[in-house]
């Protein structure tokens, strides 16, 4: 799996590395996946990572000076992971930088289009989480729903959080959508089953 060798490292006692660890377990909760239709690829695996890793810093900024420090570090964090990860996989080493600021650059667009969605726009927010995670897999309208509703309860969960914890690399997500939540927002939204090929495995 990736995204895991870069804890075995010493650095991992500190706060933007705790941090990052929470968010990339978050990311990879099965229920993702098996309830919200999240698609079990490379891609969208990084697109979870990439949505809770908004989150974090979407939180500490915030907060203070040291929070927002504590963001920037965090994004090291992230975007050097992101450079491990792809020589690992055997990316050419000439080739690595570029990709990874291909990446920044596009996750800097992210940032934008989330922010938008939790200032108030629920439709930016559904498209940017459809366009994103999503990607050209069929996507259940109820499944899309919950992916949203998840992402403003995140965001409003981490802002009730004391700075002091996220400051020491501590940070509490909520939990993914379960089973019942597909079937009470399909009911909530007045649609059925989605057809055979929508159903995540």
């Amino acid at each position: 799996m990736i995204w895991n060798k870069l804890f075995r490292r010493p650095q991992n006692d500190d706060a933007a590395f705790r941090l990052y660890r929470a968010v990339s377990e978050q990311a990879r909760r099965a229920e993702f996946y098996r309830h919200a239709g999240v698609p079990d690829t490379v891609e969208s695996r990084f697109e979870m990572v990439a949505l809770h890793a908004f989150l974090a810093m979407h939180r500490l900024k915030q907060g203070g000076d040291g929070a927002k420090a504590l963001g920037q570090r965090f994004f090291d964090v992230f975007f050097d992971d992101l450079d491990q990860t792809m020589r690992e996989m055997g990316v050419g080493d000439l080739s690595v930088g570029k990709k990874v600021k291909k990446l920044a650059s596009s996750f800097y667009g992210r940032i934008s289009a989330y922010e938008a969605g939790l200032a108030g726009d629920r439709d930016a927010l559904r498209e940017a989480i459809r366009r994103n995670i999503y990607g050209d897999a069929a996507v259940d309208a109820a499944q899309l729903a919950l992916m949203a509703a998840y992402a403003v309860r995140a965001a409003s969960a981490l802002t009730a959080q004391p700075e002091a914890g996220l400051t020491g690399g501590e940070i509490r997500f909520p939990a993914p959508p379960a089973a019942e939540d597909v079937a009470a927002t399909r009911a909530a939204l007045g649609i059925g089953e989605p057809a055979a090929h929508e159903i995540s495995a």
